[in-house]
């Protein structure tokens, strides 16, 4: 049986860039690549992203294609921390890519978390929650759904974790 930290530890989780500002704590190339917009822009047009998008109209985030290959051709497997848009782009340019929908337990559960967390204006929860559910419809794309109600038992239902029979296979609903 794994455990969290166990499985965190067979994969690696791909560094984004991002023109945000680093938040206190955050290390260069450990949490994410920090870039100027201009820089950003440059990539853009260097076609170095398999997918980027502008978030809330405020920062750019992207998946550098040459950290992704890099981790792949050290035989590493790796995980995108994306959204769902930026998930069906990646499938376009890397079809043998394994997309998992992480689904919370309730829409409810999710209002909590969101509002839980405490980093966040009244306003930017509202619009978090809105997109959570445009993007809970297009769950039937994906090859996997794990309902994340808890992190130990939702790491249980992983691949590496065990057999693919806990798994819920996605399918439009």
């Amino acid at each position: 049986m794994f455990s969290a930290t166990r499985l965190m530890a067979v994969v690696l989780l791909v560094v984004m860039t991002t023109t945000r500002p680093p938040r206190p704590g955050e290390i260069e190339g450990v949490n994410y690549f920090f870039r100027s917009e201009e820089q950003f822009q440059d990539m853009i047009e260097r076609d170095e992203f398999l997918e980027y998008m502008c978030v809330f109209g405020k920062n750019h985030y992207g998946t550098p294609k040459a950290y992704v290959a890099e981790q792949r051709a050290q035989g590493n497997d790796v995980i995108l921390e994306i959204d769902v848009n930026g998930a069906l782009n990646v499938k376009k340019r890397c079809p043998d890519a394994v997309m998992i929908f992480i689904a919370p337990p309730s829409m409810e559960t999710l209002k909590k978390r969101l509002v839980g967390r405490g980093t966040e204006t009244e306003e930017a929860v509202e619009r978090r929650f809105a997109e959570a559910v445009k993007e809970l419809a297009a769950a039937g794309e994906y090859d996997y759904i794990v309902v994340n109600d808890s992190l130990d038992k939702a790491t249980l239902s992983s691949p590496r974790a065990a057999p693919p029979s806990p798994w819920s296979k996605a399918r439009p609903t």
